[in-house]
């Protein structure tokens, strides 16, 4: 008899999935059997949030679907945080998860989620998942199936959730082939909007073009280069075009450069390109200091219709792919202007204030203060990785400080947590993202705090032999809450760790890696971090490298409306 997790897992199969990552339970062990049968590859994880940050991690570094298996009730409630993490950011994840036995609906089985209604774990998910199946009859299981496929990698990708009963797994199913549709043809930008837009661009005097987290292909920087149009970035897209670009402006926002905002309040015309405009790169909306539509004329173009005008007013608004719909716009502009465009001092001064960014940020790297600067793990950092390097980052200065301040080359990689902006992301998504580029370098950026919220990212390491090296920038403190309590209400409480008698705590992180089996710096004088990246990098072992950093606040050119609440002068 061919079971339905069988037939399950040869679909799985034919849509070339190669790892699940997962924990088991005994609502899943059953497709757990079908898979250890199977071509796919079963990464164990020790929490669910840990096998779903893993999933994510593998989906940003291949562009396929994660996927993820979870047990019922606290199983997959464990990776609510991961999952919606991956839905948060747009990244394609099918989490997978077993339920309690169909014919035992209401009577409060093992487990089931029920106090509301009845077996309706699904409920959970709803709000950040895509779609959110529950299978009722196994004959439904492959069409579901197909369709979570489908929805998760299609227009604006996401997660989904597909949720079976665990005796439906064990049922007799047909083994017919259930095949993905072919890849449907992106939305495209109709010509007559591209000459719209194109016609702007050409005509504005201070124009921007503004790209997030979608946005991709080469034909954004040809465009800017042929018009000379500086190029900001939300958080999400650092390193869609290199840093050292003379065009690119850098960050907007929270941590933007305030060159880089003030560009962006002035200018006339904004392009921008698959971005939401999320708050912490406008500055919480204030006009003050990011964007000001009007009197800026914003063009917006994003594959989501319902993110289009959703926090500012547009006067051209596209649902189109970002690269097709740039494609068009740049030949629109090549034949209004063929000749292209120039501003004079524009890149000089993108020079000057990037310049200015990036040598006060080295002048402080090379403080021998120890515990070290935050910048000068961040400068030890650069100067030991090779280019390709990919940085997977947590919250906190490992994902400002390198968005505002880190020269990231262009082979290299920043993935970060954006929506959601969840501590503990980092640790587990390195492990996917280093499963699925197994030579490069792979470097979870980390505080204290995030790498004690995803300790059993060490013993995965360990146990799928990934090489990944978790730095923990030490501060003993969830440092960034830590200082903005601090300026606010002139003490830090609750936000540090002390023991009994107050003094700072800390785990020995670099201990703890060697009782993982991993290997294990800890750094004890400035010039420690640099021998132990690099011998971490030469002995490709998972690794520890523990160091200790001065806590010191992020600089923000920008606006945080948090603050006003504090201060009392909102209304």
């Amino acid at each position: 008899m061919t079971t339905a997790a069988d037939a399950l897992v040869a679909q799985l199969e034919s849509y070339g999935v190669e790892h699940i990552f997962g924990t088991c339970g005994h609502t899943n062990i059953a497709l757990l059997d079908a898979i250890g049968r199977s071509s796919i590859d079963f990464v164990i994880a020790r929490h669910e949030q840990t096998a779903a940050h893993a999933a994510d991690g593998y989906a940003r570094a291949t562009g396929k679907p994660g996927v993820v298996l979870m047990h019922v009730g606290p199983g997959m409630m464990n990776a609510v945080t991961g999952v919606a993490t991956a839905a948060l950011d747009s990244i394609p994840l099918v989490a997978i998860s077993g339920d309690i036995p169909s014919y035992l609906y209401g009577r409060h089985p093992h487990q089931e989620v029920n106090l509301h209604a009845d077996a309706d774990q699904t409920a959970i998910y709803r709000p950040f998942v895509k779609r959110a199946w529950h299978v009722h009859r196994v004959e439904d299981l492959p069409r579901f199936t197909e369709r979570a496929f489908w929805t998760a990698t299609s227009g604006r990708p996401g997660a989904v959730l597909l949720n079976v009963p665990m005796d439906l797994f064990s049922r007799a199913a047909s083994t017919a082939a259930f095949p993905l549709p072919k890849k449907a043809t992106s939305p495209d930008l109709p010509i007559e909007d591209a000459e719209r837009i194109a016609a702007a661009l050409v005509e504005a005097e201070r124009p921007l073009i503004y790209i997030g987290g979608g946005a991709g292909g080469p034909a954004i920087r040809e465009l800017a280069e042929h018009l000379d149009i500086p190029v900001a970035h939300s958080l999400m897209a650092k390193g869609a075009l290199p840093d050292e670009h003379p065009l690119v402006l850098g960050m907007t926002g929270f941590w933007g450069l305030t060159e880089t905002n003030g560009y962006a309040r002035d200018a006339d015309v904004v392009l921008a390109v698959a971005t939401r405009f999320a708050e912490t790169d406008a500055s919480s909306w204030d006009p003050a200091y990011t964007w000001r539509f009007p009197p800026s004329r914003l063009i917006q173009i994003d594959i989501d219709p319902a993110e289009i005008g959703r926090n500012y007013p547009v006067e051209i608004g596209a649902v189109a792919d970002a690269a097709l719909a740039a494609r068009r716009i740049l030949e629109a502009v090549r034949r209004l202007r063929p000749d292209g465009a120039t501003r004079p001092g524009l890149r000089e001064r993108i020079h000057a204030a990037r310049s200015e960014m990036f040598a006060a940020s080295a002048d402080r790297g090379r403080s021998d203060q120890f515990p070290l600067r935050p910048e000068r793990i961040l400068a030890d950092v650069r100067a030991a990785l090779p280019d390709d390097a990919v940085l997977v980052t947590d919250v906190g200065w490992n994902k400002n400080g390198v968005a505002q301040c880190y020269p990231l080359p262009e082979a290299g990689r920043f993935i970060t947590p954006g929506g959601a902006s969840t501590m503990g992301f980092g640790p587990a998504a390195a492990l996917g993202v280093q499963l699925a580029q197994p030579d490069r370098v792979v470097v979870a950026l980390i505080g204290d705090g995030g790498m004690s919220a995803q300790l059993p990212a060490l013993p995965m390491a360990v146990e799928q032999g990934l090489p990944v090296i978790f730095l923990v920038m030490n501060n003993r403190a969830h440092g960034t809450i830590s200082d903005l309590q601090s300026s606010f209400f002139g003490r830090s409480y609750g936000c540090d760790f002390v023991d009994p008698e107050g003094n700072p705590y800390s785990p020995d992180f670099a201990a703890l890696g060697r009782a993982c089996g991993a290997d294990g710096y800890l750094v004890g004088e400035p010039g420690d971090l640099t021998v132990a990246l690099k011998t971490a990098v030469e002995r490709r072992r998972p690794a520890v490298i523990d160091v200790p950093m001065v806590n010191e606040p992020v600089p923000t050119p920008g606006h945080w409306n948090i603050k006003d609440i504090y201060q009392g002068i909102f209304e």
